[in-house]
């Protein structure tokens, strides 16, 4: 039985025999798990996988301390561990069959001073840019990568009830933040998938503010955009709440996102142009009088990483095909009266329909109630 992991090496394998590129070398540690079913955060360290297009050349190159993780997890023919006195590119030189002419690399994964490095290494090669095409692979999810995901969402949306049940007035954003990310451990995810967002009053206009010092009050919102990473996919939600009873101009403009945050999700499926989910959620928000405020696009692509392709702008025209995953994020940021953003979960099935993968409630709710 061929596992995802060598199905996804023979599509590498295939596009270097297509494109006349003789050997490869992924070097970001993302894609090295999409490839191998191993992660690692080398740090400063030397990490790789090295493919040859005859398809039998297949080397993992870890940290030593790593090769014991390496060896359990990952799917691959070899492995070699690269310690830290060994010079890694003299190591890779020694594992190389033949001089290749053309060496596939991610171009915006490496550094100046590491492509100097290969170059010596690969001694008069040309580099092709492997990363559109890994990408690419990547933007496709399947349905299996999809229950991954949506594992993660259930964790996050407890999370988020937990958000609910627990804020009150006098908690600072700082204190809110720490609680969630300690209940998002102990409910199974592995780290949170982002820098946590917990805002409340006048810095909820802040669409990636930093929680601080500030308290929530009666009569604000409180935004909060938080994900989780769990068995190597991500997830991505965003609620706003008010904390008692707010004002008629504050449910105006959370009522208007959400009617643009409904809108593009209907934009979304199969034929229909990303740029077109993003115009359904801004006409929304522009009709009612708040085009100025919605100041990002409506959404981006995630999987294994939280920001991945696709742009789910008004100047993407790539059509929407089954197997995308991304967001769908309209927001309004008042300084005044606060900021709003609502954001789901959308993954495009095999029918050309969205399935929203998030469910938690998207009614206004009202917290500090009994």
């Amino acid at each position: 039985m061929v596992t995802v992991w060598q199905e996804r090496k023979k599509r590498l394998v295939q596009y270097m025999n297509e494109n006349g590129i003789e050997a490869s070398l992924i070097t970001s540690p993302m894609n090295v798990y999409y490839f191998t079913g191993f992660y690692t955060d080398p740090h400063e360290r030397f990490m790789a996988l090295y493919v040859e297009a005859d398809g039998g050349t297949e080397t993992l190159f870890v940290p030593l301390l790593e090769l014991q993780a390496a060896e359990e997890n990952g799917h691959v023919r070899e492995t070699a561990a690269v310690s830290d006195v060994d010079d890694p590119y003299a190591l890779l030189r020694s594992r190389i069959g033949r001089p290749a002419k053309t060496v596939g690399i991610e171009k915006n994964a490496v550094s100046v001073r590491q492509g100097e490095l290969l170059a010596e290494t690969f001694d008069g090669c040309l580099f092709a840019d492997l990363e559109p095409f890994v990408l690419s692979l990547r933007m496709n999810k399947s349905e299996e990568e999809i229950g991954k995901v949506q594992h993660a969402v259930h964790i996050v949306e407890r999370v988020i009830e937990y958000a609910a049940q627990t804020a009150v007035a006098g908690m600072t954003e700082a204190e809110l933040t720490a609680e969630l990310e300690f209940q998002m451990r102990k409910l199974g995810a592995d780290r949170p998938a982002f820098e946590s967002i917990v805002l409340t009053g006048p810095r909820t206009a802040l669409p990636h503010g930093k929680p601080g010092g500030a308290a929530i009050r009666e009569g604000d919102f409180v935004l909060i955009d938080i994900g989780v990473q769990a068995g190597g996919y991500c997830s991505d939600i965003t609620r706003t709440f008010l904390m008692g009873e707010g004002t008629q101009a504050q449910v105006r403009l959370y009522e208007t996102v959400l009617a643009a945050n409904e809108a593009g999700i209907r934009a979304a499926k199969a034929g229909a142009m990303l740029a077109d989910v993003d115009k359904a959620a801004r006409d929304v928000i522009e009709q009612a009088g708040y085009g100025p405020l919605f100041t990002h696009r409506v959404g981006h692509g995630f999987g294994m990483e939280v920001h991945e392709q696709p742009s789910v702008s008004g100047q993407n025209r790539r059509i929407i095909e089954p197997g995308l995953l991304f967001t769908i994020e309209p927001g309004i940021y008042d300084p005044v009266l606060g900021g709003v953003r609502i954001e789901d979960d959308v993954y495009i099935q095999q029918d050309g329909s969205a399935r929203v993968l998030t469910s938690y409630p998207k009614q206004l709710i009202r917290l500090g109630r009994k």
